[in-house]
């Protein structure tokens, strides 16, 4: 088993919703995000310029999030975990994408994994 690293519950806002009334105002989302980074931890040798950044990870799923308007949160998901993929020096990519709109559940939930191609 691979390290990795787990970011749980980041709230983000996006206009997601499958009528345009529904993305007209960002909606607030949560997504919990697991990585698995090229290197495993034990060769960083406790140097921060060798680790994944996670508070990286963290802005580029808000600003993503923020700048799109899909209707569905599979969409959404499934592009950040490409995004991702793209961004970081990760071999994969596991994203929980949350949101809060049915009045008798108190979520649903989408989960991608994604894996980097070599």
């Amino acid at each position: 088993m691979r390290d990795c690293i787990h970011i749980e519950q980041l709230e983000v806002f996006a206009r997601v919703g499958v009528t345009e009334n529904e993305r007209a105002n960002p909606q607030r989302l949560t997504m919990s995000i697991t990585v698995w980074p090229r290197e495993p931890f034990e060769n960083l040798h406790d140097d921060i310029t060798r680790a994944t950044n996670y508070s990286g990870v963290c802005a580029v799923a808000r600003d993503f999030a923020a700048d799109r308007s899909d209707r569905l949160i599979e969409t959404l998901a499934s592009e950040l975990a490409a995004k991702l993929l793209q961004s970081f020096e990760i071999e994969k990519v596991r994203l929980e994408l949350r949101k809060f709109v049915l009045p008798d559940a108190e979520y649903v939930a989408v989960i991608v994994t994604r894996a980097a191609e070599d």
